[in-house]
């Protein structure tokens, strides 16, 4: 579909709010195809990605456009290339992942895993997902390795038995139902994975439930999706929160998936605020009698434990960070929100001038999700000054006390303010182990965190102890060393979700899991790690200049995969 066309199909679904009678039809068509998709085989469902593989790739570009039109980035913007990154390449980048896998259970009965699991010293597995099989990936996320720790009580037999549940069941016995899919509003990729992962990872058919804020996508997807449409396993509505209330109330709906706030989850499940919730939160007796899985944000923290670090690692690590907030005008769920420093670190002031720096050097961009404004003036503490109307500035707020202003700490703001908090400690080893106990005490949120450290702390027995302390002790679903947790979802191949002790009474980051492309069960966390400074700079750094042409090149080596993509690729990415 062209641009002019997608235009057409938005300026005719704009407004066009999916009637009670229509949601009725569309579970009703659901229903009647709900126990058929248990019995497709897994060369139809091979089929099925392929052709959403395809329907991806010829919309990348009218999908890119909308976003971007939507979102207030001109034609020339080097951010453009984060429409690319977060919406049609990382549905490809999973949509790749996932055929590799109903191909290896076609082949061998199993997802074939990139490495050997291993076992901690505490008998803990540690199952490896990146970089997966390749010459790609080695490329792609090069210096990269991400392990998924799984539950302590999953042995190694329990992993092999469990690994692609689903699929080990006779067709007959496989679970089956209609899950409604609300959708995120603000990363592009979220609804069609989070529908893709409910259709072939759990057996459910689904109903994705368009967000008002990008609506203007449903048509793009239905163009994409369209045939899986066809074929009856998916539906798409739009509306406001009438229509979402009215689909997951349905009586033929049989779980809901939430992207959003705690807010929005609560309201959802357990009515408006009042005495009436809370009596209901005390009683267990849910308003919403359906099984829950959801994705409720964090307020996320950036652990800079204090080392001996160049010049060049401290300005690599300040835009990484800086990388974090500046993403999406900061409407991301991980978008960073709390620095952790050692107030003694001698380079802790010109660290965070570092960040400053770079944020000063990224124009405020416009800020497109409801309410930004006033959250902006709640978390700053002051009124957007010096920014073009509609736009909000970078703000950064240092040395912040939790006990003084605890709203930082226990709200996610969902804006563009960030903070950065002292810890006293008595050297790195000890400030690592306090960080991460702050982290997990005062922070609000267990979806995803990120720490910076310099290789030097495990060379010594009492700092390798700590690092391996602090990533057993985080308690947040995906931790990533040197670099931005939200990794964890573009790499599509670990699990995405809260670490797994959220309730339906307090689901803290969401119960469940989405991605997860080897499907592995039981997951705990997922442990990204990479090195200090990356060469070429990674294209997701808001300054890098030809990022909307690395974006397309590997759009389009994700469709059809060739080696001949590569040296225009490479090329492409050293220009930076």
């Amino acid at each position: 579909m062209s641009i002019a066309e997608s235009a057409a199909l938005y300026e005719e679904r704009v407004g066009n709010v999916t009637t009670p009678d229509q949601v009725d039809a569309a579970l009703a068509d659901l229903a009647k195809a709900k126990d058929r998709w248990r019995h497709v085989s897994l060369a139809e469902r091979i089929d099925l990605v392929q052709a959403a593989i395809d329907g991806v790739a010829r919309q990348a570009e009218a999908w890119v456009e909308a976003a971007c039109q939507a979102k207030g980035l001109p034609a020339g913007s080097p951010l453009r290339g984060e429409e690319i990154s977060s919406g049609p390449l990382a549905t490809l980048r999973y949509l790749r992942l996932l055929k590799q896998t109903l191909q290896d259970l076609a082949t061998h009965g199993r997802p074939q895993l990139p490495g050997e699991v291993v076992q901690r010293a505490d008998g803990q597995l540690c199952v490896p997902v990146m970089p997966c099989r390749g010459v790609y990936d080695t490329l792609l996320f090069s210096g990269f390795k991400a392990h998924v720790w799984l539950d302590p009580s999953i042995t190694r037999a329990e992993l092999d038995e469990q690994i692609a549940g689903y699929y080990q069941l006779p067709p007959e016995e496989r679970p089956t139902g209609i899950s409604v899919v609300l959708g995120a509003g603000n990363v592009s990729s979220i609804p069609p994975t989070d529908a893709l992962t409910k259709l072939f990872h759990y057996g459910k058919v689904v109903l994705l439930k368009m967000n008002p804020v990008n609506e203007y996508l449903g048509p793009i997807f239905e163009k994409a999706f369209a045939r899986l449409i066809e074929s009856g396993w998916l539906r798409i509505v739009y509306g406001g929160a009438e229509i979402g209330a009215y689909a997951v109330q349905h009586d033929l709906t049989d779980e809901v998936h939430i992207t959003g706030s705690i807010y929005s989850h609560q309201t959802i499940v357990w009515g408006p605020p009042g005495e009436e919730r809370q009596r209901r939160i005390e009683q267990h007796a849910p308003l919403l009698k359906k099984e829950i899985s959801s994705e409720l944000g964090n307020v996320t923290p950036w652990i800079v434990v204090p080392g001996p670090y160049t010049e060049k690692e401290l300005r690599f690590q300040a835009e990484n960070i800086a990388s974090s907030i500046v993403n999406n005008a900061s409407f991301n769920c991980v978008a960073t929100k709390v620095i952790l420093t050692h107030r003694d670190w001698p380079d802790r002031n010109r660290f965070l001038d570092m960040v400053q720096e770079v944020l000063d050097r990224v124009p405020p961009r416009k800020a497109y999700y409801p309410g930004a404004a006033e959250r902006f003036e709640r978390f700053a503490g002051c009124r957007p000054e010096g920014c073009p109307e509609g736009t909000l500035p970078w703000k950064l707020v240092r040395d912040v006390d939790p006990s003084e202003q605890p709203h930082f700490f226990k709200e996610e703001s969902f804006v563009c303010v960030l903070v950065e908090t002292a810890i006293d400690a008595d050297n790195a080893a000890d400030f690592a182990v306090r960080a991460a106990r702050f982290a997990n005490e005062e922070l609000w949120g267990t979806l995803g965190a990120s720490v910076m450290v310099h290789p030097s702390l495990e060379q010594s027995k009492a700092g390798k102890a700590a690092y391996d302390q602090m990533l057993a002790e985080l308690r947040y679903g995906t931790v990533a060393v040197n670099y931005w947790s939200a990794l964890g979802f573009a790499m599509m191949s670990p699990p995405w979700g809260g670490y797994p002790v959220g309730n339906l009474e307090d689901p803290l980051s969401g119960i469940g899991w989405v991605h997860n492309t080897f499907m592995l069960p039981h997951p705990q966390k997922t442990v990204i790690e990479g090195p200090l400074t990356q060469f070429p700079k990674p294209f997701w750094f808001p300054t890098h200049r030809h990022a909307e042409q690395l974006g397309w090149k590997v759009v389009r080596l994700l469709h059809e995969p060739s080696v001949m993509k590569l040296p225009g690729l490479l090329l492409t990415a050293l220009k930076q």
